[in-house]
């Protein structure tokens, strides 16, 4: 039996920060040096994605830190005149103001059973930003609680051990297939992936298209 819903934050219940992103590349891209945005956009990500899977632990930085460092070295590459401090600061404020998806609401609304979030990001940026929403979950799980990312096992295992449940007693909600699906997997908790854009759904994934649909699954049968 479901006893509790752990669910992704951003570009589950709120939107990712992408339209931030492609600013900030085409930032870069007006006053730097490169030959596309998307080739700023790819360096950029390649330079995160390294940070983020060295981080945990003693190792662990906060994603403030990560996306700061690696904005750095991407301005360094683009040869950026100005100060990323700038840069850095629209993305944060997109954090802990993010927009919300229609069916967020309904979600919390209609759950069974207790929701908590689950997230990659910092404790202070979440803690705004469901106050700034008015969410209401029962509980807030982040990577800096846990010094580890997802798709980790460390901050599921938190999660679980916290609310005082077996894995198979909880179902994970998100939109990435890697951190979400797969990390709750790695653990034994029920994973549906969020798939908003319709995308091809992997042999043994369960889907939905929207959040409420959770509930029309067979873990709520």
């Amino acid at each position: 039996m479901i006893k509790a819903v752990f669910t992704d934050f951003y570009g589950t219940l709120v939107h990712e920060d992408g339209a931030v992103i492609e600013k900030i590349c085409n930032e870069i891209f007006n006053t730097g040096n490169a030959e596309s945005k998307s080739q700023i956009g790819s360096y950029w990500w390649q330079e995160f994605q390294t940070l983020f899977m060295n981080s945990f632990g003693d190792n662990f930085k906060t994603q403030r830190e990560l996306e700061h460092l690696s904005l750095v070295k991407t301005a360094e590459k683009f040869q950026y005149p100005a100060s990323v401090k700038n840069l850095s600061e629209m993305m944060f404020e997109h954090w802990v103001k993010p927009p919300v998806f229609e069916d967020t609401e309904l979600f919390f609304k209609m759950c069974p059973v207790p929701v908590y979030i689950v997230s990659n990001i910092d404790r202070a940026d979440i803690l705004a930003a469901v106050e700034y929403r008015r969410f209401k979950p029962s509980g807030i799980f982040t990577s800096e609680d846990a010094k580890a990312y997802k798709p980790r096992k460390e901050l599921f295992e938190l999660a679980i051990k916290t609310v005082g449940i077996s894995a198979d007693e909880a179902v994970h909600i998100g939109d990435s297939l890697n951190s979400d699906v797969g990390g709750a997997a790695s653990v034994g908790i029920n994973a549906v992936w969020l798939n908003r854009n319709n995308r091809e759904v992997p042999n043994g994934i369960v889907s939905v298209r929207k959040l409420t649909e959770l509930f029309d699954t067979m873990f709520f049968k």
